[in-house]
């Protein structure tokens, strides 16, 4: 079986320590021999081997998080475990969160996982700049750090993503997305929903001043940002409303938003049926620059000479 450890997932090994990077290459090493030895992790598609930080110099407990394929294994994530009784405390966290109470929770997770491992296989084989660009997974603790700092619950479909990954630095600009547009890290979708909900603050202020039908709604407290212009350009995206469970268009300039129509489940499906099929895409057109995926909405005109359409 072939054990893949994603260059992210090496810089976090790394930054942990030697003994942390060794314990990884032995694990990858055992899943090799059997990729079932992990045990569900709760999250969508993942299981998860925890390490005895004793069996390794310079090394702390670890949880290693992966994904098993037919022909393949892909480590998503490595984690210190905290010591013993915050692990206990949060195990019994992450068993309440592992047992949804609505069946559509986990069906929606298997379909966000599918989707996106659609989108990812594909960079890997067809666009490895933009592959290597994905940042590894959001540990649940973050999430649930997250939706404290913020006052707002995570939904179970972003949650089921960042479980994956968290977030695209893109490449040149370009996100993998179509439009170019890239996924947000989660210390961005905390900046601009924090920028937005000034936002609003400052008009509710000046509601208070209009007549009710001239009052003006900017964002929403139920309203994430997931999606941004480019992988460094936050001047607008998409947002996903956590109440109806739809997305729509956010902007800096706080035009009016607009509807997408799409589930974060469809959105997904669809770029990951537009990079399958590029010949039926309609919304955009996927091509290559190199080991980049490129979206042609937003080709740069000094690009159209490199630009590779896609056929298939």
């Amino acid at each position: 079986m072939n054990v893949e450890i994603p260059s992210q997932v090496r810089d976090t090994a790394a930054q942990l320590g030697a003994g942390v990077s060794y314990a990884l290459k032995v694990v990858a090493g055992q899943l090799a021999d059997d990729p079932d030895m992990g045990q569900p992790s709760g999250l969508p598609g993942i299981l998860t081997v925890m390490v005895d930080g004793d069996l390794f110099e310079d090394c702390p407990a670890l949880a290693i998080g992966y994904i098993l394929e037919p022909d393949r294994i892909e480590i998503r994530y490595v984690n210190v475990v905290p010591s013993a009784e915050p692990a206990a405390d949060a195990q019994a966290q992450d068993e309440e969160v592992e047992q949804p109470a609505d069946p559509a929770v986990a069906v929606t997770g298997r379909e966000i996982t599918d989707a996106w491992q659609r989108i990812t296989r594909w960079l890997q084989h067809n666009a490895p700049d933009s592959h290597a660009a994905l940042r590894a997974s959001v540990s649940p603790a973050a999430v649930t750090a997250l939706e404290a700092d913020l006052g707002i619950q995570i939904p179970a479909d972003l949650r089921a993503l960042w479980s994956l990954t968290a977030g695209d630095d893109g490449v040149n600009g370009w996100g993998c997305l179509p439009g170019n547009e890239a996924l947000m890290p989660p210390d961005a979708v905390a900046a601009v929903y924090r920028l937005k909900m000034d936002s609003q603050a400052d008009q509710d202020t000046l509601n208070t001043r209009r007549a009710e039908y001239n009052r003006i709604t900017v964002w929403k407290a139920a309203w994430i940002p997931v999606v941004s212009h480019g992988a460094a350009d936050r001047t607008s995206g998409l947002y996903l409303d956590a109440t109806t469970g739809y997305l729509g268009r956010w902007s800096r300039y706080n035009e009016s938003p607009g509807e997408e129509l799409d589930t974060l489940v469809t959105y997904l499906e669809e770029a990951a049926d537009m990079l399958e099929a590029p010949a039926l895409a309609t919304r955009d057109k996927p091509g290559l620059v190199g080991g980049t995926l490129v979206w042609l909405s937003r080709l740069d005109s000094a690009l159209e000479d490199r630009w590779q359409s896609l056929t298939g």
